[in-house]
């Protein structure tokens, strides 16, 4: 393996969504925005629901959905576990949106028997899978151009 690049693994409950080498990647941590580079420090940290921005080593750009998980950086080598990871391209707008209207609405009916806690995590995660659909739409978008 070159210096320019790192293995990286996304996995999730159900299969390897991604694996290969990588010029870098960024994403969402516990604690804000992670960039992960050949040669980073090794690290171990829980991730938010979002999306993984993967730079190939030819310059292109792919895109992941996480549910939250962790991330653990070694040398030479990134793997991402969570639940439910997939590609950006497969995740489903329509439903994201219906979700997220959904869960809105029900956090604000004072009167209905609701679990808060997961609600809000159900909110968290569509809004993260609709930010992650624009985020794509708007790079296939670019390279249209």
């Amino acid at each position: 393996m070159s210096e320019a690049v790192i293995q990286l693994d996304i996995v999730s409950l159900e299969a390897i969504i991604f694996s290969g080498e990588v010029a870098h990647l960024s994403a969402r941590g516990e604690l804000g925005e992670l960039g992960i580079y050949p040669g980073h420090t090794p690290l171990l940290t829980s991730l938010k629901p979002g999306q993984i921005v993967v730079t190939l080593p030819d310059g292109k750009e792919d895109l992941f959905y996480v549910s939250g998980g962790m991330l653990e950086v070694q040398p030479g080598k990134v793997v991402v576990l969570a639940d439910v990871a997939m590609h950006a391209r497969d995740l489903d707008e329509a439903q994201a949106i219906k979700v997220e209207q959904d869960t809105r609405q029900a956090l604000a009916n004072k009167h209905s028997e609701l679990d808060y806690s997961r609600a809000l995590s159900e909110l968290a995660e569509a809004s993260a899978q609709i930010r992650a659909i624009s985020e794509l739409k708007r790079k296939l978008n670019r390279a249209r151009k």
